[in-house]
């Protein structure tokens, strides 16, 4: 069944990031694109979906089956966009979190593994390809991710030339109206100090299972950036192995979280933990049939433990219910790696020790950048990115949506 247009995702599509790059560059580069892609879908009757494509060639190695990705830079790069969608939706009054209601826009950052340099051969057939990552190559992306309600494209030579390509490995997967193609104006993107060809940054092995925990509130940038950097650590086996990675999410359970401000509106342990497997089926689901007529991914739903398969059950994702600090980092021996924010960070310092108490093996911990205003902005300050965080939390979702309560009950 055809889904209407409005309820289809869009597409903004981003060229090469400043190389080195650095939040004041990206900002630069990306703001006005990021700007008229968010302006547009914020006056939609219904909540928008954002696809936030960049090209980049974040993977190295000479075979597709043993790609290495460097996670410092790559989640960097992510964090970095994550701030600036946060930053022009806190400007713009637009709702950022999973079904926001109308004027809301849901933003999802993808990484492609694309260059310049890459090229595909007249009369060649592009195929969906995985490689030991989620991370996937220009033609997967295009035969993986459609239709589009529009298609933001940036205005600059490296953008068109970009967008060109695209429209060439997408051809056939759906029609175009031309209102649905957008133009979009691009920043100053600068190769301040180009990177020797040779030298590559440090590689970071993948791991077979990774961990991590939240409370996964009205599931907002701060969550998608966390969720994206764990899925970047997976080492996903080929689809023929036998073997398959796992992503186990533990959740805070509801009777922890009764003390929060606006406990009332907390969102049922339920509604969170689907939402982060629809978040991450962003990430995760390829599929020639693209959004699938707008089907969700299917979930297996049990008290407490949520389960969902992806890539043909190479990669499988588990949201369990956690009762305290530890979850299930200190009840499943076989977990990887751990990955953490700065506010989490000692929290896995204790998961460690209490993994050595019971004989198990430490965990590597990895620790996600912060969603920075200070770094993104000119203005500086403790102030400015104390207010920004404040803008961007669970909390002041739940804030803002008793205010809109009050004021529809005191209209009644």
């Amino acid at each position: 069944m055809a889904v209407a247009r409005d309820l289809l995702p869009s597409l903004l599509l981003l060229p090469f990031p400043p190389s080195p790059f650095s939040r004041p560059l990206l900002d630069a580069a990306y703001r006005p694109s990021l700007t008229a892609a968010l302006s547009k879908l914020r006056s939609a009757k219904t909540a928008s979906r954002l696809i936030v494509a960049v090209a980049c060639p974040v993977l190295h190695g000479q075979f597709r089956r043993s790609k290495t990705r460097s996670w410092p830079e790559a989640q960097a790069l992510i964090a970095g966009i994550y701030t600036l969608l946060s930053v022009i939706s806190s400007q713009l009054a637009i709702a950022t979190e999973i079904d926001g209601g109308p004027g809301s826009v849901d933003a999802t950052v993808v990484l492609i593994d694309h260059s310049r340099a890459t090229r595909f051969p007249e009369g060649s057939r592009p195929a969906i390809q995985t490689n030991n990552t989620i991370v996937v190559d220009l033609a997967t992306f295009a035969l993986a991710y459609h239709p589009w309600n529009y298609i933001f494209h940036v205005r600059s030579e490296p953008g068109l030339e970009l967008y060109q390509t695209y429209l060439k490995l997408a051809e056939g997967k759906q029609t175009l109206l031309h209102e649905q193609l957008v133009p979009v104006e691009g920043g100053l993107a600068l190769n301040v100090s180009p990177k020797d060809p040779a030298a590559t940054p440090t590689q970071t092995p993948g791991q077979p299972v990774v961990c991590l925990g939240g409370t996964f509130d009205y599931l907002h940038p701060g969550h998608k950036l966390l969720l994206t950097a764990g899925a970047l650590l997976l080492e996903v086996p080929e689809k023929d192995s036998g073997k398959f990675s796992e992503y186990i999410i533990g959740i805070t359970g509801d009777e922890l979280l009764k003390n929060k401000k606006f406990a009332e509106l907390v969102q049922p342990w339920e509604v969170r933990a689907r939402n982060v497997i629809v978040f991450l089926s962003r990430l995760l689901q390829l599929s020639d049939r693209g959004w699938k007529g707008g089907a969700r991914p299917a979930i297996e739903e049990r008290d407490g433990d949520f389960r969902a398969a992806f890539r043909d059950g190479t990669i499988r994702v588990q949201c369990v219910r956690i009762q305290d600090a530890f979850g299930p980092t200190v009840a499943v021996e076989k977990i990887d790696a751990l990955v953490v924010s700065g506010e989490t960070r000692s929290g896995g310092r204790a998961v460690n020790d209490k993994r050595v108490q019971q004989g198990w093996h430490e965990l590597t911990v990895f620790e996600v950048d912060v969603l920075d205003a200070k770094e993104a902005e000119e203005t500086e300050g403790p102030t400015r990115t104390e207010n920004f965080a404040a803008k961007i939390s669970s909390s002041a979702i739940r804030q803002r949506k008793a205010a809109q309560q009050g004021k529809s009950a005191t209209k009644i």
